[in-house]
């Protein structure tokens, strides 16, 4: 009888991963949330619209807000950032899944938002970026005059 040789298995056939196999197969998950083009991270984005302009909130836990940066260019908004460790991977760690690195993030603004009046405010790791609509391009409501 031949017997299928596993690298992974235990002697009673359970699959265990060992501390390499299990680093390595960490940080495969931790570069699926990767930019395919470089090593920075990309932080998760909600986007709301209404009639006064554009809200956006971006989960940045951790970070200090003197180190966020937000620039407004063109028809452009980049926000970046970094979170760094607050340990050496040598203090012990028996296991690292939070992401440590540069943040990146980059919203292509439309010719309605004020780019000039855009706000940013950053609470309990939640950055949100307030774009202002410009003047001309909110609704406006017009009054139907009525001839008696």
């Amino acid at each position: 009888m031949q017997t299928r040789w596993n690298p992974f298995a235990v002697s009673n056939g359970a699959v265990a991963l060992g501390p390499l196999m299990a680093r390595e197969f960490d940080q495969l998950f931790r570069d699926l949330s990767l930019r395919p083009d470089s090593r920075e991270l990309v932080p998760p984005a909600d986007i709301y619209e209404t009639a006064e302009g554009i809200t956006l909130q971006v989960d940045l836990p951790g970070h200090d807000p003197k180190a966020i940066e937000v620039k407004v260019e063109n028809d452009t908004l980049t926000l970046r950032s970094e979170r760094k460790t607050e340990r050496s991977d040598k203090d012990g760690a028996r296991r690292l899944e939070r992401s440590f690195g540069v943040y990146a993030r980059t919203f292509v603004v439309p010719r309605t938002v004020d780019a000039s009046k855009v706000e940013a405010r950053y609470d309990n790791g939640v950055l949100t970026l307030t774009l202002p609509r410009r003047e001309e391009s909110r609704p406006r409501v017009v009054e139907v005059k009525v001839n008696s």
